[in-house]
């Protein structure tokens, strides 16, 4: 049973999918740490090449507390995407309880050295039923 989902947005001719999954190895429930992992797909559907610079996250648990992350390109690298081409990425956000969302943008330069920002659908962080455990 597969009941992972992808949430999808484009903006300006970039696509950008997200799967989140949960990482029970990783997470201490009882000690109030829930991680989860996401793996990222962006497609470049335009006619120009664009490179990723810069990455923007807002984090939020269930609480409603927010965090926000800001850097330098995704996993250490500024990927440049010709035409056409896909990069794909894994990384992980740790959350202080068992359910939260993510939303954020990308800030990608064009050929021509002009800026501009692309979506980063909203996702949810939901632990599995079947990982809770009754004590």
């Amino acid at each position: 049973m597969d009941d992972k989902k992808t949430y999808k947005s484009i903006t300006n001719d970039i696509g950008v999918s997200v799967e989140p999954f949960y990482l029970d190895q990783e997470s201490e429930p009882d000690e109030g740490r829930y991680v989860w992992g996401y793996q990222v797909q962006i497609e470049n559907h335009g006619p120009d090449t664009v490179q990723l610079r810069r990455r923007h996250w807002i984090i939020t648990d269930g609480n409603g507390m927010t965090q926000e992350v800001e850097g330098e390109g995704v996993v250490g690298e500024q990927p440049v995407l010709e035409p056409g081409e896909a990069y794909e990425y894994t990384s992980g956000a740790p959350l202080r309880t068992p359910s939260g969302f993510m939303v954020g943008s990308y800030k990608m330069q064009a050929g021509d050295g002009t800026y501009f920002d692309v979506e980063i659908p909203a996702f949810s962080l939901d632990m599995p039923t079947s990982s809770r455990r009754l004590h």
